[in-house]
């Protein structure tokens, strides 16, 4: 029985791996760091594999895993900043985006940590509410607060060049912007 876990794990990995590495990109702006992130979830999603395996959705339990150590590596980070007598410059790789994709990434970076959360779950990963919501431990409002927040530094950030929001007499709202509003 062990060994039909252990099969189910490696297919699991296998077609999870991947988007939760993406996930740690997204959320870091570095390759190594996002391997790491992923790897780590992946450990410890094997760990508890037993009953996650039973879970409806067991790459919730692993993308929750992660962010929540991505929040703990920020916090350590906070605190090893503050007792840094000096701080080296810090070589950040840049992602293989070009154009608004690239200027889109580095806006998101500069948001607060649990907005870009929330929109990176929101958006990049199409997560519902109530989804996103239980992968950051917080209410459907909030998530719906901190996008909205969110969105307009987004908004402020890239000006209107890059604002797809349509006019207010437009009847129709595009699948871009109606996430946005919900």
């Amino acid at each position: 029985m062990a060994h039909d876990g252990n099969d189910e794990f490696l297919t699991f990995f296998a077609s999870e791996f991947r988007e939760l590495r993406r996930l740690g990109f997204l959320l870091t702006g570095d390759w190594g760091e996002a391997e790491e992130l992923a790897q780590e979830a992946m450990v410890r999603t094997f760990a508890a594999w037993e009953q996650v395996r039973h879970y409806q959705q067991p790459a919730g339990f692993a993308r929750k895993v992660l962010l929540n150590r991505h929040r703990s590596l920020l916090r350590r980070a906070v605190v090893e900043a503050r007792h840094a007598l000096r701080a080296e410059p810090n070589q950040a790789q840049q992602p293989a985006f070009s154009g608004d994709e690239l200027v889109l990434w580095q806006a998101l970076r500069q948001l607060p940590t649990r907005q870009c959360h929330a929109i990176v779950l929101r958006f990049c990963l199409d997560l519902p509410e109530a989804e996103a919501a239980r992968q950051l431990g917080v209410a459907a409002g909030t998530v719906k607060s901190l996008v909205h927040r969110g969105l307009r530094r987004l908004r402020a950030q890239l000006g209107p060049e890059y604002d797809r929001t349509p006019s207010p007499d437009s009847t129709t709202t595009s699948p871009s912007t109606r996430g946005a509003r919900q």
